[in-house]
């Protein structure tokens, strides 16, 4: 029992030793872990919170980045790969949660930037009313690859082809780290701005 003890003792230090060792941050009830690894990369947790709608807690969000950011301008330049996962806390429509990025896009972009990407935001907000709606604890997550796209994957499925231009990734992001974004509480916490 000694000789198992030492043997498990030894094995969690080398996983601590070896940098595998994640912590986890609960926020609005969901658990994220920090660091996290997305196709190679090892990406940490920049920020979370939680995403209300009038007084209803609708959803949390988290960002990932290789390195910490603590502005917007900083997080949409930072050259790497990127997540951004949202965990429902409620039912969610998600046709009308496509329709709502689409404009969360649009308040946020300039014009003529804007219509460039119209097809992807459409492909985009079919994606979302293909799904119907997500239920509490379901989660989707956005993906800024290197060299592939944008990965948009709904429980842990990826969802049709990546969207290859560049800047639909960022466009998507300035949803929440926007000038008008959705939510202001919501941007400062992913900025990791938690007061």
């Amino acid at each position: 029992m000694i000789l198992v003890r030492s043997l498990l003792a030894a094995a969690g230090a080398c996983l601590l030793a070896a940098g595998l060792h994640a912590e986890t941050v609960t926020v609005g009830g969901v658990k994220y872990e920090d660091p996290i690894e997305v196709r190679g990369a090892k990406l940490q947790l920049n920020g979370a919170g939680v995403r209300y709608v009038t007084v209803l807690r609708y959803y949390t969000a988290a960002l990932y980045l290789p390195k910490k950011a603590g502005s917007a301008e900083e997080a949409l330049a930072m050259p790497g790969a990127k997540r951004l996962s949202v965990v429902a806390l409620r039912e969610i429509d998600s046709g009308d949660l496509g329709k709502r990025f689409t404009r969360g896009v649009e308040d946020n972009m300039e014009k003529t930037a804007f219509s460039k990407l119209v097809p992807g935001l459409l492909r985009m907000s079919q994606l979302f009313s293909d799904i119907k709606k997500l239920s509490p604890g379901d989660s989707f997550s956005i993906d800024w690859i290197p060299g592939t796209g944008t990965i948009i994957s709904v429980k842990g499925v990826p969802q049709g082809e990546p969207f290859k231009e560049p800047e639909f990734f960022n466009a998507l992001l300035r949803i929440w780290l926007g000038p008008q974004p959705a939510d202001w509480k919501l941007k400062e916490h992913l900025l990791g701005k938690q007061g």
